[in-house]
């Protein structure tokens, strides 16, 4: 079963989730993937799934509702909606310890990713829960969040003195270690940046910029991957464990089918959206444009640089502000995703 609603304001649906108690067999879901992104179809097949168990589904869109994604955390946990999907280094904002899940520098392909996300998934969902009465029922990546300018670039030291959209700390750490002047923008802000010259590079991944239509206003694409983007699907916690025992382990199970085939997506077809956006081998199915981008090879003493600052700057630095609010993290952080990357914050 699905329902849309209609537009209403942030202030409008805190009033509507404290006036009117929701049923535990009804799931408004809250996300930000829209019709032309690649996730869309997964999302639906999932959506249709939970359905079928007998739970209706009141899809909307944060693009729709006027809803900052940043703010998904209050959304789910004040119960407005019981189901948001949020970008994880947005949500850190309102506690550091959320991005240690995916910290730049750290997990620079998507097995590395895998490793540390499925390392931290108990300790991040037992501080989701804590903090915030929520659970992540899916937890998966964008892909490799690679560099694309609107200016000739070979390498990392062309992005000195450059502005760089950013949507985390740890990716701020970076460019400023590069030399380069972060700029704190959402995904539909930078293409009009890029355009105006506001920003001269961002970093997405390619499926992302793709759809996104970045080439349009970029020409340069350098695939150095310096982290996963890592969303979550979030539930509210009192909303999931009010539903009858038969109807949680169906709606999980769809939860978990739909985390695995966000995972293939991230790994499979971000090669065929830079191949697009660079010029290369296109399939014409309607999801990818074809662009002629320039591709820049990526050199191992870039990759070393990343490699170096993350160790030396971001590691430490995050654990320093993770500590500030959440005294013992790094000894978690050490202990899963440090243990699954071979990493130690001293």
């Amino acid at each position: 079963m699905f329902k849309s609603l209609s537009r209403l304001s942030a202030v409008s649906l805190l009033l509507l989730a404290t006036a009117l108690p929701s049923q535990a067999e009804t799931l408004r879901w809250l996300t930000e993937t829209q019709p032309h992104n690649a996730q869309y179809p997964v999302e639906m097949a999932a959506i249709e799934a939970i359905g079928a168990s007998g739970v209706t589904v009141e899809r909307n869109e944060f693009q729709v509702l006027g809803l900052n994604l940043a703010d998904s955390l209050r959304l789910v946990g004040s119960g407005a909606f019981q189901l948001g999907t949020t970008q994880i280094g947005s949500a850190a904002k309102d506690d550091p310890f959320l991005e240690g899940i995916d910290l730049i520098g750290v997990s620079t392909n998507m097995d590395e990713l895998k490793q540390a996300v499925d390392a931290y998934r108990e300790a991040f969902n037992a501080r989701l829960g804590e903090k915030f009465g929520v659970k992540a029922v899916a937890i998966w990546p964008f892909g490799p969040q690679v560099f694309l300018c609107n200016q000739p670039i070979e390498g990392l030291g062309d992005l000195k003195g450059l502005k760089v959209r950013s949507f985390t700390a740890s990716m701020s750490t970076l460019l400023e270690n590069l030399g380069a002047t972060p700029v704190t923008l959402s995904f539909p802000e930078v293409y009009p940046a890029l355009q105006r010259g506001v920003a001269s590079c961002g970093v997405t991944s390619p499926t992302s910029s793709n759809t996104g239509k970045w080439p349009e206003v970029t020409s340069h694409l350098y695939p150095l991957s310096v982290s996963g983007s890592v969303q979550a699907h979030l539930v509210n916690l009192d909303w999931l464990n009010g539903l009858p025992e038969d109807q949680k382990a169906a709606f999980e199970a769809s939860m978990a089918e739909m985390e695995a085939a966000l995972w293939s997506l991230a790994v499979e077809t971000n090669a065929v959206a830079q191949s697009c956006s660079t010029g290369g081998d296109c399939p014409d199915d309607g999801l990818y444009t074809s662009y002629d981008m320039t591709l820049v090879p990526v050199s191992d003493a870039d990759k070393a640089t990343v490699a170096g600052i993350a160790a030396t700057k971001i590691l430490p630095e995050w654990a320093a502000r993770c500590e500030a609010g959440y005294p013992g993290c790094t000894k978690i952080w050490n202990d899963t995703v440090g243990k699954a990357r071979g990493l130690v914050i001293e």
